[in-house]
């Protein structure tokens, strides 16, 4: 299933024992209904709280033979306004949404007029300071490569924080700011450090080559401040 969804009221993706308000619980909720047993799915990864998705991926193992198109419908139909099943297809057992994951992106969007756009207030970081876009990108070109990125993480226990970015992408229209990245998979809280730290470079707080010592220190103090959740999309999750 690819699926969408306003993460603004929910607490996140991962189902959670203190609240029914995550966006697997209720997916499971309503497939368990509608197949008359209980089942669990795996998502290609979690987002955190308030963070929204275009491009989720997440697979069901089912006893018997469904119709995408039905299912579908029939899943549409039971869920809220808010979460959507874009497209389902039938895929080999093997297949898993995370572990079958090559790559993924991300984008983050930057308000930084005075007031907030009335209309994409929920989807934007209201930012409003004068960032110096060309600083952002160069500090960004140093964020590229394969690096151990455990100063962009809030999660400790990471078994590895090495990670490939293969692209970072900021663009300015207008107002709003856009950032891009590409890469073959991301920690707790690691795009949201990232922007932190590259609007820090934009307002001159912090100079581009400071991103290159949080990566040699692997201090989470060196890298930026964590950008609230409602700014970030996961926008395609990219198989073989």
């Amino acid at each position: 299933m690819i699926i969408a969804y306003d993460g603004t009221k929910y607490q996140g993706w991962q189902r959670q024992s203190s609240t029914s308000m995550t966006i697997q619980g209720i997916l499971e909720n309503t497939i368990s209904e509608i197949v008359g047993y209980f089942v669990e799915i795996d998502g290609s990864g979690r987002t955190d709280g308030g963070v929204h998705a275009i491009g989720q991926v997440a697979n069901v193992k089912l006893a018997g033979k469904v119709e995408e198109s039905k299912f579908q419908e029939q899943l549409n139909k039971k869920l809220p306004e808010d979460i959507r099943i874009r497209q389902v297809e039938l895929v080999p057992n093997r297949f898993h949404s995370r572990l079958s994951a090559i790559a993924k992106i991300y984008e983050y969007v930057v308000d930084t007029r005075e007031k907030p756009d009335v209309f994409t207030r929920k989807y934007c970081y209201h930012y409003a300071k004068t960032l110096d876009v060309q600083h952002m990108q160069e500090a960004a070109k140093k964020l590229v490569g394969k690096h151990d990125f455990s100063a962009f993480t809030d999660k400790k226990d990471e078994k590895s924080a090495v990670r490939v970015l293969y692209n970072i992408k900021i663009e300015k229209h207008g107002y709003k700011i856009y950032f891009r990245f590409y890469g073959n998979g991301f920690m707790y809280h690691e795009v949201r450090i990232l922007v932190g730290t590259l609007l820090e470079v934009g307002t001159g707080e912090r100079i581009t080559e400071s991103v290159l010592k949080a990566l040699e220190s692997k201090n989470r103090i060196d890298a930026g401040f964590l950008a609230p959740a409602l700014g970030l999309v996961l926008k395609q999750v990219e198989y073989k």
